[in-house]
């Protein structure tokens, strides 16, 4: 990304995006919001893969082609290739925590300016639907290769080495589990702050003394 345009906006309205993509983003938004416009309404699991069609104005099989499973709706946004971007455009002299930090500053922010109840909703999915859960363990394998490439190349080691490996899935890990922490606490707590501990532990380690 560029000074040029604002990270972590929509991705739809990337200029950088050619149209067929652009709609394509457009399409997975759409049936997004559906999705959670009838689970607000009625609850997750009476929310079927044709009530979400019929909201979004699409057939069943387009549904499918954007999202594999009803799971993958809930879970999956565009903002990861885009935070992967940001990430390979940071200073390459910049400490690697440092880089990680803004990248889920800008991530946060612009996340909860897009609407807050969505990433509560998911995030509550998330520790109550065990369907929801197992997908989202699932998810964390796809992200962890993508974010082992950013840091092969931004470290020179290879991208499968075990040192990388282990470095991306404690990342992934980590901010899976600020997530579900986030949610089992009814969302009382700051979740920007909460971030800002957890990267200080895979920083720094535990704390030696109690807060």
């Amino acid at each position: 990304m560029t000074a040029a345009r604002s990270p972590f906006t929509s991705p739809s309205d990337s200029p950088r995006l050619g149209l067929r993509e652009r709609k394509k983003i457009k399409t997975r938004e759409t049936i997004r919001a559906a999705t959670y416009a009838l689970i607000r309404e009625q609850g997750y699991d009476a929310t079927t893969i044709e009530q979400i069609a019929e909201r979004a104005e699409v057939s069943p099989s387009t549904v499918f082609r954007y999202f594999p499973t009803k799971e993958d709706i809930v879970l999956t946004d565009e903002y990861d290739p885009l935070m992967l971007e940001e990430l390979r455009n940071r200073p390459a002299d910049e400490p690697w925590m440092e880089s990680v930090r803004h990248i889920l500053r800008l991530a946060t922010d612009a996340l909860m300016a897009e609407d807050p109840e969505v990433i509560r909703m998911r995030a509550h999915l998330g520790i109550t639907v065990p369907a929801v859960r197992a997908r989202m363990y699932e998810s964390m394998s796809q992200t962890g290769r993508m974010l082992r490439a950013a840091i092969g190349e931004r470290a020179g080691l290879d991208p499968d080495g075990l040192e990388v490996r282990v470095c991306a899935m404690s990342l992934v890990g980590g901010l899976m589990e600020v997530n579900m922490a986030w949610a089992e606490n009814d969302f009382k707590d700051d979740l920007p702050a909460m971030l800002e501990r957890a990267l200080d532990v895979m920083e720094h380690g535990l704390p030696t003394e109690k807060p």
